[in-house]
């Protein structure tokens, strides 16, 4: 007769002494657990996981005990020995008592009875007393980040003395690199997490300080240094933001800087991890964010030195005519010269540039191209110029268009997307990368404009036919300048009517009722695969970040699908696996037939607990939970989007639900117009009648045969 299934055997040991195997029933409380080891004043001890991050069983997990348990004080006796050990005399006592504390600094009961005793002002005091070097420094930051990241303790207690130790470590130049990733990320916390320690920090750290943790190897450190540099500046207080502003613009326009980025952290490093590919699609989005100011800067039209301006664009295009004499021949001939220049005020050009974007920014622009690029400009307005009234392409009312949708396209203003890793290292090549993109786009739309054979009146169809083939570039990812030109050489208008066409001939013919048949008879058999393949990645298993760790000391565990469907074996690992784990290593175990839901999002539990945390937000789109019996959750944080997309339809296809990730959107359009397409091989360029042939009339008489003789 198979036992209980409350029942369970585990191992339990005391320090120094054998384990036993017993039988535990998970339906009794901690406490009885614990007296059945028959110890005197059983009360003051816990039960604590041996293996992985050694964390304390509470009531609530005590349902899941599947492994070996160590026999341990309460937490918070536990935590009080913790803290008489760090302030021994003992170097050796303090440095296995720091270890310690960095493994269960994790733990959220351990963490909160630890600070209540004010262990981390003990920890503080540790590091401003400058004594503590290498191994017991890293751990001792370690536990502090830890700590920190409960949310327990507001940043704003953090001292004066404390900060301008932790930027010391920053700020030398040979330093444990265990050592440096700490400092940087508690700096970074500090900036993200509060307003009062923002000016502390800026007055410690400079951006130019942290341009050299951008030539290491490591790119821990490199993702560190961007992020801190990315917070500095995202983060900074109204108050200062103008001056910032200043600063960051002088910073980000060395060369220097450009050169590091592009050739340490883009080409150094192959490939570019998630992390890291975030941070510089956040610099490159700050860094355009530097044209705000000029973009809602509207142009004053009684401001002489901006009319100036407009002058100088007039006498470039026109320097070999002469200029007339006489006040009202002048006007005649500036009015002539404005509109030739393409401006829809010919009076008074100034009142195109009132509107807000593109504002000033349209016309630093194309002094920008009139000034550096004054053969292409004087091109541009002369070729126009020339051609009839109604096909003449308005160089000045296209280029502030263009302006518009070039800030539409690069997030000029916007604050950067989470999750979002879609930055271009072309922009990290140049010195004045957004004026020489802008130069490209200007000579793209006026080719295009003559492609198109437009008029005054196709303006907004040739500006969305621009955007098209600057979006299609970019997503082709051109590493430089001159790359982008050669990918929008290839992206002519006869080749955008040809993808257009290409596209709309796919869709349409998914519209004729025989293809929506054969459509609706394909979805089952196409849907049942996806399934099977999800349920086979849930098979193979996945690795998963524990939550709160983020990027330092990564702790891990796994979880996969039993090959018969009907259990999800998880457990702890010491670091992330380079092949299948076997069932054996993973200790605990959900039966499938307990799962009762899903959780997504801001419904998962360990969301709704730390959804102030900066790296709860920056995960909350991976963030998933199995809730199961009775009322237990399995928390998951996916490493990426894709993954989630996996085990979200996997386990919604378990419990006999809809897969409705975009993957699985994805997946299903692609299989299907691959099927449809195989399957209708035999019909092309032959027309699907959109209704059935006419039956025919009846005959008048069925009498006929045929005479075989």
């Amino acid at each position: 007769m198979p036992p209980p299934a409350d029942i369970v055997k585990v191992a339990i040991e005391w320090p120094g002494a054998n384990a036993q195997l017993i039988e535990m029933d998970q339906t009794y409380c901690l406490c009885v657990c614990v007296s059945s080891w028959s110890l005197s004043g059983a009360e003051q001890f816990a039960l604590r996981y041996a293996d992985g991050p050694q964390l304390y069983i509470t009531e609530a997990k005590v349902n899941r005990i599947q492994t070996v348990m160590l026999f341990d004080s309460q937490q918070a006796r536990a935590a009080r020995q913790l803290l008489e050990r760090i302030q021994s005399h003992s170097i050796d006592a303090r440095l296995e008592a720091l270890k310690e504390l960095a493994k269960l600094s994790a733990d959220p009961t351990f963490a909160a009875e630890y600070i209540n005793m004010e262990g981390i002002g003990t920890l503080a005091r540790l590091v401003e007393s400058g004594t503590h070097f290498g191994e017991m420094l890293a751990f001792t930051l370690t536990a502090f980040l830890e700590l920190m990241d409960h949310g327990i303790v507001s940043w704003d207690l953090i001292s004066i003395s404390f900060i301008k130790q932790i930027a010391g470590y920053v700020n030398q130049p040979m330093v444990d690199v265990s050592i440096l990733q700490r400092s940087l990320a508690i700096l970074e916390s500090m900036v993200l997490n509060s307003h009062s320690l923002y000016h502390r920090v800026a007055q410690e750290i400079t951006v130019g300080q942290l341009i050299g943790h951008l030539q290491v190897s490591n790119q821990e450190i490199q993702t560190y240094a961007i992020a801190l540099i990315n917070a500095l500046f995202l983060k900074a207080p109204e108050d200062r933001r103008q001056v910032g502003r200043c600063e960051m613009a002088s910073t980000l326009a060395q060369k220097h800087l450009r050169s590091i980025i592009l050739n340490h952290v883009i080409r150094g490093n192959r490939p570019i991890k998630a992390e890291m590919a975030h941070q510089l699609y956040v610099l490159q989005v700050l860094t355009f964010n530097l044209l705000e100011e000029r973009m809602m800067t509207k142009m004053d039209p009684n401001d002489q030195a901006q009319r100036d301006i407009i002058f100088e664009l007039r006498r470039i295009a026109f320097d070999g005519e002469s200029d007339p004499t006489g006040t009202e021949k002048r006007k005649a001939t500036y009015t002539k010269d404005y509109k030739m220049l393409g401006f829809t005020n010919h009076v008074n050009p100034a009142m195109d540039f009132t509107q807000t974007p593109p504002g000033m920014l349209a016309l630093d622009n194309m002094l920008y191209l009139a000034k550096v690029h004054q053969d292409t400009y004087i091109r541009i307005v002369l070729e126009n110029s020339s051609r009839e009234d109604k096909h003449e392409c308005p160089f000045g009312r296209c280029a502030i268009e263009l302006t518009r949708t070039l800030c539409e396209i690069l997030q000029v203003g916007e604050l950067p997307n989470e999750g979002c890793n879609d930055y271009h290292p072309m922009f990290f090549t140049h010195d004045r990368a957004w004026e020489e993109f802008f130069c490209v786009c200007i000579q793209l739309l006026n080719k295009t404009w003559k492609e198109m054979r437009a008029t005054s009146e196709d303006f907004n169809k040739v500006m969305q036919v621009v955007r098209e083939q600057i979006t299609r570039a970019l997503a082709m990812k051109p590493s430089s300048i001159d790359q982008l030109k050669n990918k929008l050489r290839g992206l002519n208008y006869s080749e955008i009517l040809r993808l257009r066409q290409s596209e709309r001939m796919s869709q349409d013919d998914l519209h004729s009722p025989p293809i929506i048949e054969l459509r609706e008879r394909i979805l089952p058999e196409i849907l049942e695969l996806i399934k099977q393949q999800r349920l086979n990645r849930l098979c193979e298993g996945s690795c998963f970040r524990k939550l709160g760790n983020r990027r330092r000391q990564e702790k891990f565990w796994f979880c996969r699908l039993s090959l018969n469907h009907k259990v999800l074996h998880y457990g702890d690992l010491d670091e992330s696996p380079q092949g299948e784990v076997p069932f054996e290593l993973l200790s605990d175990k959900i039966p499938v037939s307990d799962i009762k839901s899903v959780l997504t999002g801001k419904d998962c539990p360990h969301m709704k607990e730390k959804s102030a945390l900066k790296q709860n937000k920056e995960v909350l789109e991976l963030a998933f939970s199995v809730l199961y019996d009775p009322d237990e959750t399995l928390n998951f944080v996916a490493p990426n989007k894709y993954e989630y997309c996996i085990w979200t339809d996997g386990l919604c296809a378990l419990l006999g639900r809809e897969m409705g990730s975009d993957l699985t959107r994805s997946d299903l359009d692609t299989l299907i117009s691959m099927e449809m397409k195989l399957r209708l091989l035999d019909l092309e360029n032959i027309t699907i009648p959109e209704a059935p042939p006419p039956v025919p009339k009846e005959p008048s008489s069925y009498n006929f045969t045929y005479n075989y003789s």
